[in-house]
């Protein structure tokens, strides 16, 4: 699938921008700062904002998972559990001391499951990482906690993995009540044999047991998770070739040319030439010097050794690529209550099914040339349509300017049917960013509003934004938050890594500033009745990457709800909703069989209504809502 022009025309910034959205747009030319910087927000309500503890100051906060009042954090330090049941005042529970790169989290029951992919991450959690090249001390894949005494988390156990976990996926099937299934995502090198029996770095058709071009499958018995272990390594990238890649923005060009002129490390990464951030050149001028036996600082001659050997250098990293497809998956959104998964794939989106846990099956895959890195995958609540991430530029890189082409960096919305994903449109953060701003599509998940698709996303640097995608093809902010740049001189990675909506409330993991907790306020977008209809879904805990099926109780709020969608589709004429308005009421201050009589007569008279309605699919939800209160009626 590649993108046309008329796609393009799709993503314009108004094309996404709702026609009451303030002008000129607040968040452009906020004042920088990493603890006082200028904030804008639109229909969105910051609540709290809290920072992290001591040990996590200067750490990356990552991903975030749920648990009854408590948001986990994870973090490249370890995690930190935070009450957020009143989300004007977040109190820390615990933290947990453990480094290991991005630390992605996600819980079940009382069981807490944190990746870890770093070289230097250790089987002890100690902060002085691993420097031997292989290493008993050595952990990378996913360690598994007891929560059981949330205040007190108990390391019990760790399956071992030949790429680490980059991320990793919680799947609860439906007919196993015994065990939890994980897919681990790895996008590290692969480990040393010697390290790890087994581990293969070469391709498939040399070695069929490679680590590469495969996902990690782990069982976790219920009753005994310390016997969690791999029970397969499905791959599902069979086939797949290397997609087209649209290169550099001209602004990247731009500034990859004053780079190189001033003596920078330009690699070219899957296809694309990017500056080495100096932290990462200088350990590998450090590996340069230590290869020859030296000591002390590089030298230039060290410089141009580096120069030369960088391409074999960055292959041995990333892998063979040659002409084929992906070797990893960067997610995988499970949403079993549909059976499929979204795979987000490096130059792919993948539609999966997952049936069989153990042994997904790829149905679908979809490239773009538009694309650069598939990060994330949501799905909408009745699985008819998908959402795929861009993370162009990986995240550390300011991809929201406003020279940088709108189908970038973006979100691509599909319709499925008959297993095919059809693609529909573009979605990307309408107000342009500064070049002093990491800035990308990134984590995100549903707002349970009724009737209609609502998300919530991360975009770095770019704050969060809140649009609806109900309809494919001209998906439309209606709420945002932002700050913003961390300083004002150079590019600082910071930002909204993700922010989810979880019992009520939005809650962002902020890569620096730590965790900001919002509340969606009414608007001519969404009103309070909507907000309240979302409230009424409660979850005991919560994984995005584990999508749950929605099902709305019975509840005054939920058939308000579908009347306001009315009254804003013109589904029914305006004399009809207020009658049906006064009809609610009326039932709502009455109680037992009067109640029952009162929405029994309504449901009949909406049911009449469906047939004659422009919007006859909301009309009959409005009936199902009104039925279901009437049986409730006591």
């Amino acid at each position: 699938m590649a993108a046309s022009a008329a796609a393009a025309q799709m993503v314009s910034p108004a094309a996404n921008m709702a026609p009451g959205e303030p002008m000129p747009d607040p968040r452009v030319g906020l004042k920088p700062g990493a603890a006082d910087a200028g904030q804008a927000s639109w229909n969105l309500k910051l609540m709290s904002s809290t920072p992290p503890t001591t040990k996590f100051v200067g750490s990356t906060n990552s991903d975030l998972a749920f648990v009854g009042p408590y948001a986990i954090q994870g973090s490249y330090n370890g995690f930190q559990i935070w009450n957020v049941e009143n989300p004007s005042q977040v109190t820390l529970k615990d933290s947990y001391y453990c480094p290991a790169s991005q630390s992605d989290v996600s819980v079940y029951k009382n069981l807490l499951f944190v990746s870890s992919e770093a070289t230097s991450g250790r089987l002890d959690c100690g902060g002085e990482g691993v420097k031997d090249t292989v290493s008993k001390e050595r952990l990378r894949g996913i360690r598994i906690f007891d929560i059981s005494d949330i205040s007190n988390p108990k390391y019990i156990s760790n399956v071992q993995t030949c790429r680490g976990s980059h991320t990793h996926t919680l799947l609860v099937d439906p007919k196993d009540k015994d065990n939890v299934y994980v897919y681990v995502s790895g996008s590290a090198g692969v480990r040393s044999p010697n390290e790890m029996p087994g581990c293969s770095k070469v391709t498939p058709d040399k070695d069929p047991n490679s680590a590469l071009f495969r996902i990690e499958v782990i069982k976790v018995p219920l009753a005994h998770p310390e016997k969690a272990a791999i029970v397969s390594s499905p791959r599902i990238f069979n086939d797949l070739v290397a997609p087209a890649q649209h290169g550099a923005a001209s602004a990247d060009l731009a500034e990859i040319a004053q780079a190189r002129a001033k003596g920078a490390f330009v690699a070219n990464i899957m296809g694309n030439d990017m500056v080495l951030p100096t932290a990462f050149a200088n350990h590998m001028l450090d590996s340069i010097v230590t290869a020859r036996g030296g000591t002390g600082a590089p030298t230039a001659a060290d410089s141009a050794t580096l120069r030369t050997a960088l391409p074999d250098m960055i292959a041995k990293m990333i892998g063979p690529r040659g002409k084929t497809g992906p070797t990893q998956c960067h997610d995988i959104t499970v949403y079993p209550g549909i059976g499929y998964a979204g795979g987000a794939c490096e130059g792919y989106g993948m539609l999966l099914n997952i049936k069989d846990p153990t042994h997904p099956i790829r149905v679908d895959a979809a490239s773009d040339s538009n694309f650069s890195y598939w990060h994330s995958a949501t799905f909408n609540n009745d699985g008819t349509k998908v959402l795929f991430s861009d993370e162009w530029g990986g995240g550390g890189q300011p991809k929201c300017r406003a020279t940088d082409p709108r189908d970038w960096g973006a979100d691509a919305i599909f319709t499925i049917s008959d297993n095919k994903m059809h693609f529909q449109s573009y979605y990307k953060l309408p107000a342009p960013q500064t070049s002093l701003e990491n800035c990308v599509a990134h984590n995100g998940s549903l707002i349970p509003i009724p009737g209609r698709d609502v998300m919530v996303q991360a975009w770095y640097q770019g704050g969060v934004s809140v649009f609806d995608w109900t309809d494919a093809t001209h998906p439309v902010e209606i709420a945002y938050f932002d700050r913003g740049p961390m300083d004002s001189t150079r590019m600082v990675t910071g930002g909204f890594w993700s922010a989810y909506w979880y019992n009520g409330k939005i809650v962002g993991s902020e890569i620096e500033r730590g965790l900001d907790v919002f509340e969606l306020q009414p608007s001519e977008y969404l009103s309070q009745n909507e907000i309240d209809a979302a409230k009424t879904i409660h979850f005991d805990y919560l994984n995005v990457q584990g999508q749950p099926k929605l099902v709305w109780p019975a509840s005054f709020a939920l058939a308000r709800a579908y009347v306001d969608q009315l009254e804003r589709s013109k589904g029914l004429a305006s004399d009809k909703i207020a009658s049906v308005r006064q009809e609610l009421t009326s039932a709502e201050s009455a109680s037992g069989a009067a109640r029952r009589s009162s929405l029994t007569k309504l449901a009949a008279q909406l049911k009449g209504d469906e047939n004659g309605s422009s919007d006859a699919s909301k009309v009959k939800m409005l009936t199902g809502a009104v039925t279901q209160l009437a049986s409730a009626s006591r």
